[in-house]
């Protein structure tokens, strides 16, 4: 994860959405024939890859921001009837097209900031009706740009009208919910939030297993407010990804290092709610493990929508190298939604999904923050960030 190729005075040639052939532009200048160019000033980076977001959603959570600030923690919140079943009940009251809307102004957020591959989650409905309409808003939307990866996540926390009856909501993911979801056809994953207080080890398996005999890919919110054994789960069930890990153990690291799931850690997360719990980063490089980063853009605990502000937050907090932050953001992002061979990586044959950063070395990417370096953006070589022009040629 400490290697990229830079390639100096560099052009990328765009057929039909793919990226055709990438190297020196000495070397390709006469394979563009009359094909349109675009001459580009900065640094061209692969489009960025958002493993892991709550995008659908209502209104922010301004008031547990508050209730936080005054020294109020997250049992305490939920108790004065903030956390996310505020933002279930919210959810629960809106339609699919304020949901819609809501939903497409702030993925131009994202988009503008970089992430032409945004995973995105239901989770703030926990009944079927409601699951099933946030995952045909994310299904609306998901050609983008940018283009959503859809997760089904109806074990985001136990509703109000379960709360007494854990098991017997358990049952209505696992009868009823599930079903559902794979006969509605969005979601291509499904997601379980495996924490002490939200749902055991042993339910998530069920949950999860479930999921994959309906086809649903595997993957965990895992260890992160305290250590449940949710990386060695994921690892076990060949989960695609565990996120969060701020307080995976040891023996947490070590399966994830033996695995293909890739850790996804969210600083943004820790950093907003004001916790001084890191994902061990450097741990699992070290020890052999694929990591990525991610926003987990939320109403709650990380409103924020900037990947390189990620990657900035993974150098300074979690002692990673730029080099493993570009990576982290790019091609691990790819592999923890199931795309890295089609995206993450400007190389023959893989999306021309594009980012150019006002920058003159690549390094400045998680260098500065504050501010969006992102100047242009392509999905699949069509300009969209801003929305002009067209490309076939980037130099």
């Amino acid at each position: 994860m400490a290697e990229l190729d830079v390639i100096p005075d560099g052009a990328v040639l765009v057929r039909d959405g793919l990226v055709s052939a990438v190297g020196p532009y000495r070397q390709l200048a006469d394979r563009g024939g009359a094909l349109p160019r675009v001459e580009v000033d900065g640094v061209l980076f692969p489009g960025f890859v958002d493993a892991h977001t709550h995008g659908v959603f209502g209104r922010p959570r301004l008031e547990d921001h508050e209730r936080r600030a005054s020294g109020m923690d997250y049992q305490a919140i939920a108790a004065e009837g903030g956390g996310i079943l505020s933002s279930v009940r919210d959810v629960r009251t809106r339609t699919r097209d304020d949901l819609l809307a809501l939903t497409r102004r702030r993925l131009g957020h994202l988009l503008a900031n970089g992430s032409t591959t945004i995973e995105v989650k239901s989770g703030y409905g926990l009944d079927t009706a409601t699951e099933l309409r946030l995952l045909e808003v994310i299904g609306a939307l998901a050609t983008g740009p940018p283009t959503l990866i859809p997760t089904f996540l109806g074990a985001h926390e136990i509703p109000a009208e379960y709360r007494a009856d854990p098991d017997g909501y358990v049952r209505l993911l696992i009868d009823e919910m599930l079903p559902a979801v794979a006969e509605q056809g969005i979601a291509r994953f499904c997601d379980v939030f495996c924490e002490p207080g939200v749902f055991t080890p042993g339910q998530s398996r069920r949950i999860l297993e479930a999921a994959a005999a309906l086809g649903l890919g595997a993957k965990l919110h895992a260890d992160e407010l305290d250590g449940s054994g949710g990386a060695e789960l994921a690892a076990s069930l060949r989960a695609v990804s565990a996120d969060h890990l701020a307080r995976v153990s040891p023996s947490g690291v070590a399966a994830l290092a033996g695995a293909e799931t890739v850790a996804v850690l969210l600083p943004g997360t820790m950093l907003f709610l004001g916790k001084t719990d890191r994902a061990p980063a450097r741990a699992l490089i070290d020890a052999g493990g694929a990591v990525a980063l991610a926003t987990d853009f939320n109403p709650g605990s990380s409103p924020g929508m900037s990947l390189p502000l990620m990657a900035t937050l993974g150098v300074s907090q979690l002692r990673m190298r730029p080099a493993e932050a570009i990576l982290a953001i790019t091609v691990n992002g790819a592999a923890a939604v199931g795309e890295a061979a089609t995206r993450g990586q400007v190389a023959p044959g893989f999306r021309a999904d594009l980012v150019l950063a006002a920058v003159r070395d690549w390094r400045e990417l998680p260098y500065w923050y504050g501010t969006s370096l992102v100047s242009e953006v392509w999905v699949g070589g069509a300009p969209c960030h801003p929305r002009s022009g067209s490309v076939s040629f980037v130099v």
